[in-house]
């Protein structure tokens, strides 16, 4: 181990995997990843309800300062990390390649008209474009082909462009984020393997529409598999998994910790090994730090510094401001009068416009996408049907009324009950509707007397758009001639709980510390107000709700924080 990096990277989503690469390029073998989850390899996603119910971010030292939806003080470093607020839920992934492992693979850019006076000058949608392209290259972004194989028509898609044609709108096809081999002319068969190329080995996607509960077959484009997999294996990072930073300290010009310098002599990063007994507490010394823990994860770390550890006094004031859920909204139209099929093909493949790119509405804007989920939720969706089991939302999956049945303990009614499950009328007749757009972005996030975040967040604020989504579903309903339009329960009153999986915001960019966290002055892209070398490259810095999914406005505010840092304009085909 170096005794000084040139730098460490906390976090190893869009904004950390990006770093990590480019920075390793620049110093190699003199760049530190800190990863507070685990290494996924392929095929090592569990599956089964044992290790699934065990696969939950549950640190005990985190529970203390956060509310969570997970009552057990086991400690367990899963993959999924769900924290709970007054009327927002957050999810979170927690493992290498942070987000993308639990993405939906979707590389969007919004419209320039999405990029508003909250926006710095330097940072506005001409100026991403090259960002954009670079990010596109490398993470492999095309639509789900067509190439008139059978087995890759994906009935779901097809549905939702019938629909938005009958509503008036447009649906395209997306780009994703998935491995369908290195030609993009000619894909390789549904299930064959072969090398990226940056030399990982991925499979041709088998449409299992598993890409949002960690692909088993690494048919994704996930970060351990082109950024972060060339970052390690080709410029020598040294990335540590199940490692927690706890905070940074900037250093005097004798190495001393000294929270009233301002970075120019490094700093001192405190951290957590995870692996070792009681998460054993460890230190190591920079010249340089870049955050990149995701949007609650990054703000949450320099607010502790800033107010509770005292560390780094001198961030902006309006650290943890401009929270948006990136107007999220999920919701299912059931037992629609054809088939749906949301088990089959990747996660999301196409796009219905809703005042987003055509016909620009700031307070209706949205997308709506044609969400799916994995085959094996779809036994437990048969097995709750009311009227035949009447398990209950919390009873018994169907997976166990197969197993009474196969041992002889059936009744008639069950006998009855799997007969109709085994039909599969209700899931294969759902459709998902996955809605994102623009919300206030008017959230905020501060510590409580606990050193605990506390999100508020205003959703009467947000209301416009939430009440547009919920009229589309409405009509999507109506154009299936479905028995039903459910948003989430949590949704509902009095509760009126939005759940994002796509966070934003916190440590905003901006022109001066009065207006953002961070400097958008290209120069020195990213740095915090107030301190050098420490700078913050993920979802935390994106100013307002993009409406799109954010991977790639994130992926190309990471790609120019790490040319300010590095000097170096990263390579337009996609090398690393």
């Amino acid at each position: 181990m170096p005794e000084r990096y040139e730098a460490i990277v906390i976090g190893t989503g869009f904004g950390g995997a990006i770093s990590a690469a480019r920075l390793s390029r620049r110093w190699p073998g003199r760049v530190l990843v800190l990863e507070r989850g685990k290494r996924y390899p392929m095929g090592s996603f569990p599956r089964s309800p044992h290790d699934t119910a065990r696969n939950f971010w549950n640190y005990p030292i985190e529970a203390r300062r956060r509310p969570r939806s997970i009552p057990s003080d086991q400690e367990e470093h899963g993959l999924w990390d769900i924290r709970n607020y007054g009327h927002m839920d957050v999810v979170l992934g927690a493992g290498l390649g942070g987000g993308s492992l639990i993405y939906a693979n979707v590389f969007l850019e919004p419209p320039e008209h999405v990029f508003d006076d909250r926006w710095p000058a330097s940072c506005k949608k001409p100026h991403l474009d090259p960002y954009y392209a670079v990010a596109k290259q490398v993470l492999g972004s095309r639509p789900i082909p067509r190439n008139g194989d059978a087995r890759r028509r994906i009935i779901r898609t097809e549905l939702y462009e019938r629909v938005a044609k009958e509503m008036g709108r447009e649906s395209r096809l997306l780009d994703l984020n998935v491995f369908f081999g290195n030609d993009f002319d000619h894909p390789l068969e549904i299930g064959v393997q072969d090398r990226n190329r940056y030399g990982a080995i991925q499979t041709s996607c088998v449409y299992c529409a598993e890409c949002d509960v960690g692909c088993n077959t690494h048919s994704k484009n996930t970060l351990d598999l082109n950024y972060l997999f060339v970052a390690e294996r080709t410029h020598g990072a040294d990335v540590r998994t199940e490692h927690l930073a706890d905070r940074i300290v900037p250093l005097n010009p004798k190495g001393d910790d000294d929270p009233t310098a301002d970075g120019s002599h490094g700093f001192r990063v405190y951290y957590r090994d995870l692996t070792a007994p009681g998460g054993a507490e460890r230190a190591v010394v920079t010249n340089r730090v870049v955050v990149s823990a995701g949007t609650l994860g990054s703000s949450e770390l320099l607010l502790r510094c800033k107010t509770r550890f005292k560390t780094l006094p001198k961030l902006s004031d309006r650290l943890g401001h401009h929270f948006s859920g990136n107007g999220d909204f999920l919701s299912f139209v059931i037992g629609g009068q054809g088939p749906a099929d949301p088990n089959y093909g990747p996660v999301i493949t196409q796009r219905t416009d809703f005042n987003l790119f055509d016909k620009w509405d700031p307070n209706r804007a949205f997308i709506l996408e044609d969400a799916s989920y994995p085959a094996f939720a779809a036994w437990y969706t048969e097995g709750i049907k009311p009227g035949y089991l009447r398990l209950g939302a919390f009873g018994l999956t169907a997976m166990a009324v197969v197993r009474r049945w196969l041992t002889g303990r059936q009744t008639g009614s069950i006998g009855y009950a799997l007969g109709d499950l085994l039909k599969g009328d209700i899931s294969y007749t759902t459709s998902v509707l996955l809605c994102m757009g623009i919300d206030r972005s008017n959230g905020t996030m501060s510590l409580d007397g606990n050193g605990r975040v506390d999100l508020d967040w205003p959703y009467k604020d947000s209301l416009p758009l939430y009440e547009a989504i919920l009229d589309a579903g409405k009509r999507f309903k109506s154009a299936v001639q479905a028995k039903s339009f459910v948003p989430l329960p949590n949704w509902l009153w009095p509760f009126r709980k939005n759940v994002s999986v796509h966070t934003l915001g916190g440590c905003v960019l901006g022109d001066r510390a009065e207006s953002g966290v961070t400097s958008a002055h290209r120069e020195n892209f990213g740095e915090c107000f107030g301190y050098k070398n420490l700078r913050v490259a993920d979802g935390a810095i994106v100013p307002t709700a993009v409406g799109a999914n954010p991977t790639a406005t994130i992926s190309a505010l990471s790609e120019m924080v790490s040319e300010s840092i590095t000097g170096v304009v990263p390579d337009a085909s996609g090398n690393l």
